[in-house]
C-alpha cells in the first residue's frame, strides 16, 4: 500500500509506473511519518477500492515537487504547520478544490480562503509546567507571562526558529504588533535556563532533570510521551497547561492540498474529503493525540482529560502572512544565542 523513502533524492521513475495515473489510484507524499497515517489510508481504500501509494519525505518535499514538475505524480500533499503547506502554496505547487464537503467539514479559520489547502487536525501550543515545583498554572496564566522578570531561569524551550515557536510568534504579532512581540522574545529570553536546544519533548525532560520549571510544546507531544515507556516519567513529571489569557490557546494544524499537476485530481479530492470526515477525524484524534478539526468530533479521552480551553480565534492564514516577520525578530534578539 505505501512505498517509504527517508530522502527526496530517489528519481521520478522510482515511484511512477503504468498505473500511477490509473483511475483507481492516488498518490500521497507526506511529510507525516506513514504509521501515523495508515489507518485512516487503509480504511479509504477498503471503503472505495482506490489504492493508495504513499511517499514519505522528512524534508526537501516541495524541491521534490518542483522538479518534477508536470510529471509529478504527486497527488496529495501531506504536511504539518501552517508554514510548511504556505510553502507548498507560495511555490505555485497546489490548485484550487470547490468542494461542498471540505468547506461544511472544516471550519474557515483552518482552511485557506482561496481553497488551496485544508487543515486536517489541530495541535494546541502549551505550557508545560513541573508537577511538583509549579503546578497547575492559575487562570489568565498567558503566553506573554513567561517573559516577567519572574519567571528568570526558569524557561526551556526549543529552537526560536522551529516552525511552531515561529507560527506562535507570527499570531502574537498580529494580535500586539511587531513592537510588543519583540519585547515578549526579548523578555523569555533573558529567563531561559538554558541555550534552546532539542524537541518539545526534550523540554518536557529538562523540567523531569530539574534544569526548568516552564517549558513551550505542542500538545500530542504529552499523549506520545505517555506512549512511550522511556519518556513515560518525563510526561509523568509535569502537567499540561492551555494559556487563557486575552487571546486564548494557540492552536496549529497538520493540513492538506492538491498537487496542481494531480494527474488523479478525482481521486484525490475523494481522498481529502475523506479525512476531513466523522471516521477519519476520530482515528486521527485515537491515534495521534491530536484534536479533530472537525466539529462535533470529539477528542480522545486521554487528550480530553487535559482540561477544558479557550481556542485563539486567529485565522490561520493570518499567522501565515507574518511568519517571515517573526523569523526576523526572532534574528534580531538572537534569541538561541544564550550562553
Amino acid at each position: 500500500m505505501k512505498k517509504v523513502l527517508s530522502t527526496v533524492a530517489l528519481a521520478v521513475s522510482a515511484f511512477v509506473s503504468t498505473s500511477a495515473v490509473a483511475a483507481n489510484e492516488v498518490n500521497v507524499y507526506s511529510y507525516r511519518q506513514p504509521y501515523l497515517i495508515e489507518p485512516m489510508l487503509k480504511d479509504f481504500e477498503k471503503n472505495t477500492g482506490i489504492k493508495v501509494n504513499v511517499i514519505f519525505a522528512d524534508k526537501g518535499l516541495v524541491d521534490r515537487v518542483k522538479q518534477e514538475g508536470e510529471l509529478s505524480p504527486a497527488d496529495v500533499l501531506l504536511t504539518v504547520d501552517i508554514s510548511r503547506v504556505m510553502e507548498i502554496v507560495n511555490a505555485g505547487l497546489a490548485q484550487k478544490v470547490d468542494s461542498k464537503v471540505l468547506e461544511k467539514n472544516i471550519p474557515a479559520q483552518f482552511r485557506d480562503s482561496n481553497d488551496q489547502w485544508f487543515g486536517l487536525t489541530k495541535r494546541a501550543r502549551v505550557i508545560y509546567t513541573s508537577k511538583d515545583r509549579v503546578g497547575k498554572l492559575p487562570a489568565g496564566f498567558d503566553y506573554l507571562d513567561l517573559a516577567k522578570p519572574e519567571y528568570k531561569g526558569k524557561v526551556c524551550v526549543r529552537s526560536g526558529k522551529n516552525s511552531y515557536n515561529v507560527s506562535l510568534f507570527a499570531a502574537m504579532i498580529e494580535h500586539y504588533g511587531e513592537e510588543k512581540t519583540k519585547k515578549f522574545l526579548e523578555g523569555l529570553k533573558a529567563n531561559l535556563a538554558q541555550k534552546p536546544q532539542g524537541g518539545d519533548r526534550d523540554q518536557v525532560k529538562a523540567i523531569k532533570e530539574g534544569i526548568c520549571d516552564y517549558s513551550l510544546g505542542n500538545s500530542y507531544y504529552y499523549g506520545k510521551m505517555l506512549d512511550d515507556d522511556k519518556q513515560k516519567a518525563w510526561a509523568e513529571s509535569a502537567i499540561i497547561n492551555f494559556p487563557q489569557g486575552q487571546y486564548g490557546t494557540h492552536f496549529n494544524i497538520s493540513a492538506v492540498a492538491i498537487a496542481k499537476h494531480s494527474p488523479n485530481k478525482a481521486n484525490a479530492v475523494k481522498l481529502v474529503e475523506y479525512l476531513s470526515g466523522d471516521k477519519a477525524q476520530q482515528l486521527y484524534a485515537e491515534l495521534n493525540h491530536e484534536y479533530p478539526v472537525k466539529e462535533g468530533v470529539s477528542p480522545s479521552k486521554l487528550v480530553k482529560g487535559w482540561g477544558e480551553y479557550s481556542a485563539d480565534a486567529i485565522k490561520l492564514e493570518d499567522i501565515a502572512k507574518n511568519y517571515e516577520k517573526a523569523l526576523k525578530l526572532v534574528d534580531e534578539v538572537k534569541f538561541d544565542d544564550v550562553k
